[in-house]
């Protein structure tokens, strides 16, 4: 990535108050970038704090499940040129689709694709104006599978994987690349907050959140199209390749539905 002498590189992380985002705002602020970091709650003033490495830090507390918070975010950029844009916020949501309620799945469609691609779609127009940048996406190999007692949630990040190789073929010779990271079940607070702690994923060993975001950043450095965390995700990835769609559902059926995790 090249950038002018006369300043630090930028980089925009979303979702980096805990888990993935935090960690990639950690590789960035040790990659001598300066920080634009985003997340709904108000921790994220303490946690920019933290950040600093002789960088210039700066933490916006908006909801990107809203319009008004990727435009929130987009002025906190104002004129400066981004040279990383790393799309990482996302929730997740458990149970069975009837049983949950609508606000909250909307919720989880508003945050994964709507404001991640809004966000993309105004940084990637500058982007493609300046003739560099990188673009780095969390989609997850959940996208790869059906999600039963998942679905929504999966049917969200199916669509990021789907999209960034899209992205990635439309500004192709532009100078701005663009990178999917496909983690699987990672170290976070996310079956907490998914309701799926009572799971077999949810209660199984997972990967920690810092070497998933290294994986995800040296390949955002080298401008790769996806890349999956971790030799068991790229396992399973391959798997999905070789099941049908009914053998895929059932077999996350017997790691998501509630309660499964007691009967491991």
């Amino acid at each position: 990535m090249e950038a002018s002498t006369n300043r630090r590189p930028l980089a925009v992380i979303t979702g980096a108050s805990s888990g993935i985002g935090l960690e990639l705002a950690r590789c960035c602020a040790e990659d001598g970038y300066d920080l634009i970091v985003a997340a709904e709650g108000p921790d994220i003033g303490e946690i920019a704090k933290t950040l600093a490495r002789g960088n210039a830090v700066e933490a916006v507390q908006c909801d990107l499940s809203t319009l008004e918070g990727v435009d929130t975010l987009y002025a906190a950029i104002a004129s400066r040129p981004v040279d990383a844009l790393l799309a990482n916020a996302g929730v997740g949501l458990g149970h069975a689709f009837l049983d949950q309620r609508w606000s909250d799945i909307q919720r989880v469609i508003d945050t994964n694709v709507t404001g991640t691609l809004a966000l993309i779609h105004k940084v990637g127009k500058d982007m493609r104006a300046l003739g560099r940048g990188k673009i780095l996406i969390t989609g997850s190999i959940a996208g790869l599978m059906p999600g039963t007692y998942q679905a929504v949630y999966n049917g969200t990040k199916s669509l990021l994987d789907s999209f960034s190789y899209a992205l990635r073929a439309e500004l192709k010779e532009s100078g701005v690349t663009v990178t999917c990271l496909m983690p699987g079940a990672t170290e976070t607070d996310f079956f907490e907050r998914a309701d799926m702690l009572d799971t077999k994923v949810g209660a199984s060993k997972k990967q920690p959140p810092d070497e998933v975001a290294k994986i995800g950043f040296e390949a955002m450095k080298r401008g790769e199209g996806s890349v999956v965390a971790g030799w068991e995700n790229k396992l399973r990835a391959a798997m999905t390749r070789l099941a049908t769609p009914e053998m895929l559902a059932e077999m996350h059926a017997d790691m998501a539905k509630p309660g499964s995790a007691e009967k491991a």
